[in-house]
């Protein structure tokens, strides 16, 4: 049988590397109580994923969300929405550092606020925002990656291979972030490692672009938006060695998740463990937080498949693991048929129909959303409009942790909402439906020619 039953010892949890925060250290010294999770209680996760969710609150937990949004507030840490604007946070961002901490709100704050000032001190929407390309890609080759597709709940399914991360891949990766001038050393804080500046830009993609796509598909409950991941983590020829030389590299996005991307992980399906990989789990788990830990399923080569498919249609599963998918660690997202569709006029630059890079979601509700590529090519900043899909209500999950559209891509004049009627206008023009305040035009996006490469709509 799968190994579905959570594994914990008797321990602290490992200390927070100096990468992240002293503040959130001893936030999470001081929660460390409400992070262990019994057997009990993850069975109950497993029997209802959705408790303690937006749209599935008991009376008690909306009555500490209130009470959370009102301390959040009285520091100024919050924003409720009024007619000036949408809240500072949604709601879905809240709910997952309440989770995180039991719904317990004094912990709940004090994780909130460690977040908040490591976001200012990293300058993290600065970083997102100006990040080369390049270094971007770089990062997104030694991390789990989108396959572009969804398990049964329309949680976003990510592919690691570990073996992929061999002594020369790792050795070229840490020379590449030891360049001086890089996008990230500049914009973030010089205190913080470059290579940890990359994995915070994988974050945050996640939480800009592909958790709030993941919401607006179809899917089994629409009211709730996807808020976390899914991990088939391929562990097959993977030595002893290796294992031990890629601790602090796996700890590092451990460490990051459970400190500022709280409940953002669903599950991790280990999937061909070594004969040795028994006797060094022991040691091995104790690199992650312990309730990382228990929401990892460690498949043997006869259960992969069956457990797979309990959680994710075979048409998703790559066809290495049994299923129909062709998609291999490596590749750009493959996306599903309604992802294609909402995306059907997405303006690309690779052969497979992507863009690479960092990607956001700016503006409104409805048909005021677009998808905007940010980032940096050749020393430019990108602030390029990719698509605009028919319709996208995503006011509950746009613009992921913090909800704050950046300045710089504001509706404001000279910036993307200036020419966002430009977009309108051109998609009128060409024939290709569109829905505005109830009405339909016709259109696609306009394109231009970018650094050589065609682009929608390139703003400077």
């Amino acid at each position: 049988m799968a190994n579905t039953t959570p594994a914990h010892e008797d321990h602290g949890h490992q200390p927070l590397t100096k990468t992240v925060s002293a503040a959130s250290n001893a936030s999470h010294k001081r929660a460390k109580s409400f992070r262990q999770e019994t057997a009990k209680e993850f069975q109950a996760r497993e029997k209802h994923p959705l408790a303690g969710h937006f749209a599935h609150l008991t009376s008690d937990q909306e009555s500490a969300a209130q009470e959370f949004r009102r301390e959040l507030h009285q520091k100024g840490l919050y924003t409720p929405a009024s007619e000036k604007g949408q809240a500072s946070h949604d709601d879905t961002t809240l709910l997952r550092f309440l989770r995180a901490r039991k719904f317990d709100v004094p912990s709940a704050v004090v994780q909130f606020e460690d977040t908040e000032k490591w976001r200012q001190e990293t300058k993290i929407e600065q970083l997102y925002d100006t990040i080369d390309v390049n270094e971007y890609e770089q990062a997104r080759s030694v991390y789990p990656q989108w396959t572009g597709r969804r398990d049964r709940r329309g949680i976003p399914v990510y592919l690691f291979k570990v073996g992929h991360l061999n002594d020369k891949t790792m050795n070229a990766y840490a020379k590449s972030t030891a360049h001086k001038g890089s996008t990230t050393q500049v914009a973030g804080n010089s205190k913080t490692p470059d290579r940890m500046l990359r994995l915070f830009a994988l974050y945050e993609s996640m939480t800009h672009f592909i958790l709030p796509l993941c919401s607006v598909l179809p899917r089994e409950h629409p009211e709730t938006p996807v808020d976390s991941t899914n991990n088939i983590v391929d562990i097959s020829g993977v030595g002893l060695k290796t294992f031990w030389n890629l601790k602090n590299h796996m700890q590092d996005a451990s460490t990051l998740a459970t400190a500022h991307y709280p409940e953002t992980l669903d599950r991790i399906f280990i999937i061909g463990a070594p004969s040795f990989f028994p006797t060094v789990w022991g040691w091995v788990k104790r690199w992650f937080d312990p309730v990382t830990v228990s929401k990892i399923f460690i498949l043997s080569a006869n259960e992969v498949l069956p457990t797979l498919e309990k959680y994710i249609d075979k048409k998703n599963i790559p066809k290495k693991y049994g299923g129909e998918l062709d998609y291999e660690f490596g590749m750009l997202p493959n996306l599903d048929d309604d992802a294609k569709q909402l995306l059907s006029d997405m303006q690309h630059t690779t052969e497979t129909g992507w863009t690479i890079g960092p990607m956001r979601w700016v503006g409104g509700d409805g048909p005021g959303a677009r998808l905007v590529a940010v980032g940096s090519e050749n020393g430019r900043k990108r602030s390029t409009v990719l698509a605009m899909p028919d319709h996208l209500p995503v006011s509950h999950v746009i613009n992921g942790e913090t909800g704050v559209v950046p300045s710089n891509l504001s509706d404001t004049p000279g910036t993307l909402g200036a020419d966002l009627a430009a977009v309108k206008k051109a998609k009128a023009a060409s024939g290709k439906s569109l829905e505005t305040n109830g009405e339909k035009s016709n259109g696609a996006l306009p394109e231009a020619t970018v650094n050589g490469q065609m682009e929608a709509l390139a703003i400077s």
